[in-house]
């Protein structure tokens, strides 16, 4: 029996959008080390900090919930990412379900039990624990 494992994406309300629209997940401005430690089947969940990158009022809400549905990471077409120049970024396709999103204070996670449990997220993919994977479904699927 293969073991179930969840994640956490770091990812701003707006991108997290362009994700779900779009059916994949990007991390660390297109970087491959965090999309090619997924699994096809592995659980997928975003924390957006705010509704759009660099804005500093925060929104501190799980935006998207999914499922990763392909075997590895995939170049996409170059895009624009502002400072970070013209690159061509690796994502992963993401089956998304239809979730409301929820603030991270509505929830009680193994997540955030921790001290300093934000600190960790700064990395921009985090695992998480299955038991907040089913929490956070849970309160988002309707």
């Amino acid at each position: 029996m293969e073991i179930r494992r969840a994640w956490l994406g770091v990812v701003s309300a707006e991108h997290a959008q362009r994700g779900v629209e779009g059916g994949f997940i990007q991390l660390n401005h297109g970087k491959r080390p965090g999309v090619a430690r997924l699994r096809e089947g592995d659980e997928f969940a975003i924390y957006s900090p705010t509704d759009r990158y660099r804005e500093k009022t925060p929104l501190r809400a799980f935006t998207a919930l999914g499922i990763v549905a392909d075997a590895e990471p995939y170049l996409a077409e170059p895009m624009d990412m502002g400072t970070h120049g013209t690159v061509r970024p690796w994502r992963r396709r993401v089956e998304f379900f239809p979730v409301d999103p929820v603030p991270v204070r509505d929830l009680d996670l193994l997540l955030t039990q921790a001290p300093n449990w934000g600190y960790q997220l700064r990395r921009g993919l985090v695992s998480l624990p299955v038991e907040d994977f089913e929490t956070l479904r849970t309160a988002m699927v309707g």
